[in-house]
C-alpha cells in the first residue's frame, strides 16, 4: 500500500481487508476478513518503505480463528522469549541443501559444521550474513546467528520481552529470509526433517521465563513447571510444527515425540535447564526443545504462557 506523508507509527497505520475465500479463511458470500496492524519495522530493502505486521479479524472485528496471535495471555509483558529460528537453505538448482554434492552423494559427517568455518564446513555465509544486517537495519532484536549441525542449515535467534512482540518479530524475520533468497535461487527450508537419515532435524528451540522464574532460587520452582509440561504433552506437540514426528525420534539431540523429560544441560531432553540457570540458584529461564522450525511462534507461546501460569498457579 501506498501512502502519502506517512509517519512511520504504529497508530498511523490504517486498516486493510483482504479476499478470505482466496485464503480459506472466509466463505465467498462474506469472503471480507479485517487486517488491524500490530508491529511495524523499517524494511531496510526499500527506500522510505515500512513492514506492517497485522491480526487477521472478523468484520465484527473479533479475532479470526487463525488468529493465533490473540490467544495469548501475556498482555503485561511478563513473559520473555528468545526463539532459536533453525533453517536449511536448498539449492533449486538441485533440490539439495547449499554446500551438498550434486549427484547422489553426501556430505562428509555432520559434526565439524557446528558453528564451522571454511569452506568446506559451511555454505552460503553470504546469506546469513545479509540476512543479519537486514534485521538489524530493520530494528529487530535479532541476537546472534551460527551454522547449525547439518552442512547448509543455519540459525539465528530473536529475543523480546512480551511473548506476542517475540512472535512479531520472528515472523518478519522469516519474510526478509524468503525474500533475500528470492535474490540468490534459493530456499529457506523450515520443514522438521529436510533430509532423512543420520542428520539432524531443524527445530525453533523457545527460550522462556517469567518473573516467577526470574526471581525464583527455588530448583522447585522449575520442577513444578516442567512436570506440568509433562502432563500437558499433546497441548504443546499440536501447535509444535506440522512433520514434527520425522524430528523428535529421540535421537540427533532430541526427545521422541510421545515422551517427557527434562534435565539440566540436557540436550536430550525435551525441556533443558540451562546451566547458567543453575549456577544463578535457579534464576532464570528454560528451553523447551520441542518445537519444529515451522512451528507458528504464536502458538508455541500459547501454548508455554498457558502451561507456566497453570503450574504456577497449582503451586500457590
Amino acid at each position: 500500500m501506498v501512502v502519502d506523508n506517512f509517519s512511520g507509527k504504529l497508530e498511523d497505520c490504517p486498516e486493510w481487508c483482504f479476499d478470505g475465500s482466496s485464503t480459506k479463511q472466509a466463505p465467498g458470500n462474506s469472503s471480507d476478513c479485517l487486517l488491524i496492524p500490530c508491529y511495524i519495522c523499517k524494511d531496510p530493502c526499500r527506500r522510505n518503505a515500512f513492514i506492517v505486521m497485522c491480526e487477521v479479524m472478523n468484520p465484527d472485528g473479533t479475532p479470526h480463528v487463525s488468529n493465533t496471535r490473540s490467544q495469548i495471555d501475556d498482555d503485561d509483558g511478563d513473559f520473555w522469549f528468545g526463539f532459536e529460528q533453525e533453517y536449511v537453505l536448498i539449492d533449486n538448482s538441485t533440490g539439495k541443501p547449499v554446500g551438498w554434492p550434486s549427484r547422489n552423494f553426501f556430505p562428509g559427517p555432520q559434526g565439524p559444521n557446528y558453528c564451522g568455518v571454511g569452506a568446506r564446513r559451511v555454505s552460503r555465509r553470504d546469506i546469513m550474513d545479509k540476512h543479519l544486517d537486514i534485521c538489524i537495519d530493520a530494528g529487530l532484536n535479532i541476537e546472534g546467528t551460527n551454522a547449525e549441525v547439518m552442512l547448509g542449515s543455519w540459525e539465528y535467534q530473536i529475543f523480546n520481552k512480551g511473548a506476542k512482540r517475540a512472535g512479531d518479530e520472528i515472523w518478519v524475520s522469516r519474510y526478509f529470509m524468503m525474500r533475500l533468497c528470492e535474490e540468490y535461487d534459493v530456499s529457506m527450508d523450515m520443514t522438521p526433517k529436510p533430509i532423512p537419515g543420520d542428520w539432524n532435524g531443524t527445530g525453533m528451540h523457545a527460550n522462556f521465563s517469567n518473573s516467577a522464574m526470574r526471581n525464583a532460587g527455588k530448583r522447585e520452582v522449575f520442577a513444578t513447571i516442567c512436570d506440568h509440561f509433562g502432563k500437558n504433552i499433546q497441548r504443546h506437540i499440536s501447535v509444535y510444527g506440522h512433520g514434527n514426528d520425522k524430528r523428535l525420534t529421540g535421537a540427533h539431540e532430541t526427545q521422541s515425540i510421545d515422551k517427557f523429560s527434562w534435565g539440566e544441560s540436557d540436550r536430550g531432553a525435551s525441556i533443558r535447564v540451562p546451566i547458567s540457570c543453575v549456577r544463578r540458584g535457579y534464576k532464570g529461564r528454560l528451553e523447551d526443545r520441542r518445537p519444529a522450525a515451522n512451528a507458528d511462534p504464536y502458538a508455541v507461546a500459547a501454548a508455554i504462557v498457558k502451561s507456566t501460569k497453570e503450574a504456577l498457579a497449582q503451586k500457590e
